[in-house]
């Protein structure tokens, strides 16, 4: 089983407004609502691509049941922490001449219900895989991906971490089983800046060097790379198309290898697979259905889905 783990996920409403005016009252000429959070994109995605997945995170108040509705409605076992208090977030996205976001704070978790979701961890097993993604809530310490690393540690259970800052760094002695920064992020690791797959490689393996097993890293319009533990270097450019919505592109990549590396155990099928899903993803004001990423492998000449 995938387990996709989001402390605070939201519901995004995205609104398309082409002659937005600052200080005036606006009217949308289309809106869109999905539920939100990188682990569980990561959730739908999987879903969208017929594994099966079980989103863990805290949810709360009526945007919480909100996102659980949709998240069932769409196939996608739940099991979250349910808070007695506050409002899970309303992210909005404005779309006009420019993007403007505001993301909604979310609610406090407390140290019983970090205790609940502690409990729902404990029960992984050997075969299991855990997707650690995204920022955390104020209310939880920025060692918490290390603390489940720790408490998961020689229990055969694949850890998938997409983060940055601490968050990620903190993980890498650890040896999760696959990371995925940008190269922006990993630019930032180091102080420099990635301009290129080739460029991206030398960092890429100094992270590797510090602990991470598998590194893939996202670039965009550029495509990605990977360099995997059998020191094997994949890279690959970005899928051809009209990007409509880049939200939740690198967790459709994400979702697109850990399926390859579960359905194949083969890392470059699942590199390819995983950039056809997020591909699949930005051309698409959702996120990657099976029958995109299907037609986007054959037309890179790799039919590994039939």
């Amino acid at each position: 089983m995938i387990y996709t783990v989001t402390f605070n996920p939201s519901l995004d409403l995205t609104m398309d407004v082409p002659d937005c005016r600052e200080g005036s009252v606006n009217r949308a000429v289309s809106e869109n609502i999905l539920p939100g959070g990188k682990g569980i994109n990561v959730s739908i995605v999987l879903g969208n691509l017929g594994m099966e997945t079980t989103a863990l995170g805290f949810t709360a108040g009526f945007v919480g049941k909100e996102i659980e509705r949709r998240l069932s409605g769409s196939g996608v076992r739940t099991d979250f922490i349910e808070l007695s208090e506050g409002t899970s977030r309303i992210n909005v996205l404005v779309r006009a001449d420019r993007e403007t976001k505001v993301n909604g704070c979310g609610p406090e978790i407390t140290e019983k219900a970090l205790g609940l979701f502690y409990e729902k961890i404990d029960r992984l097993s050997d075969g299991d895989t855990l997707v650690l993604a995204g920022s955390i809530p104020s209310s939880i310490s920025d060692s918490i991906y290390e603390d489940i690393m720790k408490r998961l540690s020689g229990r055969g259970v694949m850890i998938a971490v997409d983060a940055t800052g601490d968050l990620l760094m903190n993980v890498l002695p650890l040896h999760p089983f696959v990371i995925k920064p940008n190269h922006h992020e990993l630019g930032e690791i180091f102080g420099v800046s990635i301009k290129s797959w080739e460029e991206a490689v030398p960092y890429a393996r100094k992270v590797q060097e510090m602990g991470a097993r598998n590194v893939i890293v996202s670039m965009g319009s550029l495509g990605a790379m990977m360099v995997a533990e059998d020191g094997k270097i994949y890279h690959d450019t970005a899928v051809k198309g009209k990007v409509v919505n880049t939200v939740g592109a690198g967790d459709s990549f994400l979702a697109g290898f850990l399926f390859g590396c579960k359905t194949f155990g083969d890392y470059e099928k699942a590199f390819y697979i995983g950039n056809c899903t997020g591909g699949a993803s930005a051309q698409s004001e959702s996120l990657a259905k099976k029958e995109d990423v299907i037609r986007f492998l054959r037309l890179s000449g790799r039919d590994y889905l039939g």
